[in-house]
Formats: C-alpha cells, structure tokens, sequence
C-alpha cells in the first residue's frame, strides 16, 4: 500500500449506536468504511447519516454468528476495497430481561453467537486478509459492553 491508498475499516453493529458513531470517526479520519449488521437498511441510512457514499462505505448484511455470512462479508469488502486494516468487533446484543430458568438454549445461543462466535470469525478473516494482503498488518478492536462488569443474574 503506497502511502496515497485509502485504509479500509470493517465496524460490525454498525447500523446504530457505538457501531455507528465509530464508522463515522473512522470515515472523518479518512478510511473507507464498510458497515456491517443484520439490517440492510438501517446499514443503509447509517451511511447516508454519517456522510458515505458509494465510493467510501459500503453496506452488507450479515449476521455474525453464522461463518457463512463472515465469509461472504468479507468477499465483498475484499472486492470492493480490496484489503483490510482495521476491525472494529461491536456486534453484540443481550438476553432477554426474564429469569435466568426462563432463558431458552436457543435465546442464550444467539447471545453466545453475536457476542463471542461473532468476534471470532470476523477476527479470524480478517487475519486471514491481513497476512495475505501487501503490506501485511492492521488492527483488531474488540468492544465490550458494562455488562461484563455488572451482575445479571438476580436471585
């Protein structure tokens, strides 16, 4: 990458929020930003909100804890930008407020897959494209939530 190539960052959870707020800081100072979540839409207005455009951002749906989804995610930033430097992991999402007994498999599954399954995979192609891509690096960012730090069972 000579030093008049844009860098490229990939915020996932980026139709709102952090996600979003951090897409727009990344494209103020300078990146192309590719903007990722479950909501096309939302993805969409988020760009148009954070002042992108075609040439800059770019849109894709996907969610996070399915490996099929990262795989063409990352595709399309591959074909559209063409590398990777930065990957801010923010997709997330919290339980239902029930009692822990009431928790669904299925409910805490969907919390395991976008908070941890999530980072993972997205963490793991972009190290793939990192040491593929020339010259090879860039930055993984994982966000947390305060959750991590307070008690979220009651008894």
């Amino acid at each position: 990458m000579n030093a008049s190539q844009t860098k490229v960052a990939l915020v996932t959870g980026a139709g709102t929020g952090i996600g979003k707020a951090a897409a727009k800081a990344l494209l103020k100072g300078g990146f192309n930003v590719v903007l990722t979540g479950r909501n096309l839409e939302r993805l969409q207005k988020a760009i148009a909100d954070i002042g992108g455009n075609e040439s800059n951002c770019l849109a894709v749906a996907c969610d996070v804890g399915k490996p099929a989804d990262v795989k063409a995610l990352f595709a399309a930033l591959k074909t559209k930008f063409g590398r990777i430097d930065v990957l801010f992991n923010n997709a997330g999402m919290g339980a239902p407020a029930i009692p822990m007994e009431d928790l669904t498999y299925e409910q805490f599954m969907n919390v395991v897959n976008a908070n941890l399954c999530g980072a993972f995979l997205c963490s793991q192609e972009a190290i793939r494209m990192m040491k593929a891509q020339t010259p090879q690096g860039g930055r993984i960012i994982n966000n947390g939530s305060i959750s991590a730090h307070l008690s979220l069972i009651h008894i």
